[in-house]
């Protein structure tokens, strides 16, 4: 399991191997419940278990502003700054040749769907500061050019080649607060 080092893991078995209740049953129900009903939001690609998440499902929310990221764990730090009151679409990775990562393969015709079916004003583009980030927000800035939609950027902060998941909710609080035009 990830940041799970062999020292915890170590104890973790140990603990399964010796407990004396039914907790490591509970846990794993828990882990088997969890990928069963847990599944990509039909509209922004974020965790839901309905049709649309909670983001895409709160009336309070802009609906006239996409913050686009990488992956849909990119939303959370975004979340927990409090400074983005719009909805998110997650493109499910970058454009990166060398890993075999072309344009179809993200979800990039739904960002188009969405921006001809619902009334988007601004496209915000929160992807990683590294070449294949800068490749990806290109591309569909290119794609996007004849729309009637303004499209900027998280301001920079973000230390170039790291992500999102990384970065501190002020730097990213900062980063969102001041976006620029592209």
């Amino acid at each position: 399991m990830p940041g799970v080092g062999p020292r915890s893991a170590e104890r973790i078995a140990l603990w399964m191997v010796r407990a004396r209740s039914d907790q490591p049953e509970q846990i794993a129900r828990a882990i088997t419940d969890t990928r069963e009903s847990i599944h990509a939001c039909n509209l922004c690609g974020f965790f839901a278990s309905g049709e649309i998440c909670e983001i895409c499902a709160d009336s309070s929310r802009a609906t006239d502003i996409l913050c686009v990221t990488e992956q849909p764990t990119d939303i959370l730090p975004l979340e927990k700054t409090g400074a983005f009151r719009g909805r998110y679409h997650a493109l499910g990775g970058k454009i990166s040749p060398l890993d075999h990562v072309a344009p179809e393969d993200l979800r990039i015709k739904e960002l188009i769907d969405r921006i001809d079916r619902e009334k988007i004003s601004e496209i915000i583009f929160a992807l990683a500061a590294d070449v294949e980030g800068e490749a990806t927000t290109n591309y569909i800035v290119d794609l996007l050019k004849s729309k009637p939609v303004t499209l900027t950027r998280i301001a920079r902060g973000i230390p170039a080649g790291g992500g999102l998941e990384s970065a501190d909710e002020l730097t990213l609080s900062a980063a969102l607060c001041g976006r620029t035009k592209l």
